[in-house]
Formats: structure tokens, sequence, C-alpha cells
């Protein structure tokens, strides 16, 4: 944890540096210096201006890989392990899995309204896609020999789910949903851009349009928050849940240090 944090540290004063010499050689308010930057954000912080279009966003993205991780990481078992029902399921999700998700957005505002349910749901659209693929992909690569060790010690249906298809597919499906952290959270903003009074995408887009350009990025700092926020309670919930595969990689890497 203490290394990650150092990574993180680093990174944000390299990123610090290269947007100070980029706002002095370009000397424009459209692009404050870090300094402007970081003291609109302690403002808005302080003042609750942030909070509330912060967690308004994070409510949304939240809500929606949980209902996506609900619904994608079984159907993908389901599909992985049952080669009849993939047979008539997968041409349909592999013809619509390609289609930006995003040129929906007009649809599902329509039928679903401008509440954050139709959010929601455009998310766990993209969201669950990565995952079903994901899962379904890594349960059909699991070696025939394993479910056969299981089968013959007079294991179960429930069993072999247990022991085999769960641990197979886990590692996949935390993979998908840590990778569409980013994708989730950029779809949002569009999101937001729409039809509403609160979330970091209307917060952005309303400093935007005012020319309020600090504030914008305050917007912007929360966005980027969320994002790294997101990816590192993946990786917690991921090692939380396959600890296995933690212990494996460690010990190879050991092994290749030796």
């Amino acid at each position: 944890m203490r290394k990650t944090l150092v990574h993180y540290v680093v990174v944000i004063l390299v990123m610090g540096l290269v947007w100070k010499l980029l706002a002095v050689a370009l000397s424009t308010r459209v692009l404050p210096s870090p300094e402007q930057a970081l003291a609109g954000f302690g403002l808005a912080v302080r003042t609750g201006v942030f909070s509330h279009h912060f967690w308004a966003s994070t409510l949304r993205v939240l809500a929606a890989m949980a209902f996506a991780w609900l619904v994608a990481f079984p159907m993908g078992i389901l599909l992985g392990s049952r080669p009849r029902i993939d047979a008539w399921i997968a041409p349909f999700i592999f013809i619509t899995y390609p289609i930006p998700k995003i040129v929906l957005l007009p649809v599902v505002l329509i039928l679903f309204g401008l509440g954050d349910l139709s959010k929601v749901i455009l998310l766990a659209l993209i969201v669950g896609y990565q995952i079903l693929v994901a899962t379904r992909d890594g349960v059909v690569r699991i070696h025939y020999k394993y479910l056969d060790s299981v089968r013959s010690l007079g294991a179960n249906a429930w069993q072999v789910y247990r022991e085999v298809l769960l641990p197979a597919a886990l590692p996949h499906g935390f993979t998908a949903l840590r990778l569409s952290t980013g994708t989730s959270v950029a779809v949002l903003f569009l999101a937001e851009s729409f039809a509403t009074t609160e979330g970091l995408g209307y917060f952005i887009m309303d400093a935007w349009g005012r020319m309020a350009y600090v504030q914008m990025f305050t917007g912007i700092f929360g966005m980027s928050l969320l994002g790294i926020l997101l990816y590192e309670a993946c990786n917690a919930l991921e090692r939380l849940c396959c600890r296995w595969k933690f212990v494996t990689s460690q010990a190879g890497r050991n092994a290749v240090a030796l």
C-alpha cells in the first residue's frame, strides 16, 4: 500500500511540473497554474460545493457496477459452462459487443427518463458487457481435466461451481471490472452533461460554460479522483476474493528473483 502511494505521489509531482511549464508557456486563463487549480479545489471541498456533485456521480457509477456484476458475472459462468446455451446466446453477444454503448444514450434517456436510472442503465451496459465476455472466456478455457478430476471424486453441480468454475471466473471478472472503471467514468461525464443539475459531468460543463476555468479543473480533479478510487477498490476486492492468485504470483516473482 505504501509503495503504491509513493508511486502516485511521484506521478502527480511529475504531472504538476509539466502542467506548470505549460501554464507558463501558454500564459492563458484557460489553463490556470497548478497552485490556482489546487486552491480552487480546496475551496470547493471546504464549502461543500464539490462534495454534493462528487457523491452524486459516485453513487451512480457504484450502482451501475454492482448491477452489472450481479447480472453479467453469473451469466458469463453459465454461458462458459453450458455449450448448448452458449451456442445460442454467444452470437448475439459478439454481434452487439462492438457497438459503442454511448450511442444509445438518446434512446436510454427517452425510454427511462432523465433521472439517475437512465445513467445507471447506460453505465451498467458498458461495464456488464466487458464482465460477461471476460468471464465467459475464462470459464471456456478451463481444461476438461480439472472438471473430470472433481467429478470423479463425486462432486455435485454446486461443488463443481464452487471449486472449479468460480475460482476460474473470478480473476477474469475482476480484471474486466477494473479495466472498465476508466470507461465508466468517461461515459458518466457524457451522460451527466445532458439534462441534469448534479454530478461531476454537470459541474465541469457548467463551469466551462461560465468560463470559470479554475472551477472546471476542480471537476476534472474530481473525475480523476473518482477513477482512481474505483480502480483501487477493484484491486482491493480482487485481492480479498482471489487470494490464491496473488500468492502464486508472489511465489513466481520470488523464483525469478532467485
